[in-house]
């Protein structure tokens, strides 16, 4: 049996200093398990499959595929001076990119578009009297 810090009588200082190497020896191969066990531990974490592994609780975003309608100018009284044949368009709406495109197809397969950001669209006004009829307000 080992009495950590008494001395018996007998004892000369070289024994006690013998004895003091003895103990910090046993502590420092204690210290030194202790270091491998948690250094073992942190490796078999490390390697553990992801399933494992408590997951936190994520959603995963639905990608949105831009839409694409084929749409007509509604001729207000100030475009009355331009009535003649109703123009179509075709409107392409990115809603993760934030675009929202115009596009009027013109004579010999020519294209004309503009394309506005979602910081220029101010509003959207759906009309309660014509159901498939949207109004878009934009910014200037």
């Amino acid at each position: 049996v080992t009495y950590w810090g008494l001395q018996t009588a007998g004892q000369s200082g070289e024994q006690e200093l013998e004895t003091l190497v003895l103990k910090l020896s046993v502590l420092k191969d204690f210290l030194s398990s202790i270091e491998k066990k948690a250094l073992k531990a942190l490796q078999e974490m490390s390697l553990a499959t992801p399933a494992t592994l408590p997951q936190p609780l994520s959603r995963k975003a639905k990608s949105i595929p831009v839409q694409t309608f084929e749409v007509k100018l509604d001729i207000t009284l100030g475009d009355l001076t331009k009535i003649g044949k109703s123009q179509k368009y075709t409107l392409s709406v990115d809603v993760e990119g934030g675009k929202l495109v115009v596009l009027k197809k013109q004579k010999d397969s020519q294209e004309d578009w503009n394309t506005f950001t979602h910081d220029k669209i101010r509003q959207l006004i759906k009309s309660q009297r014509v159901q498939n009829k949207l109004g878009i307000v934009f910014e200037k």
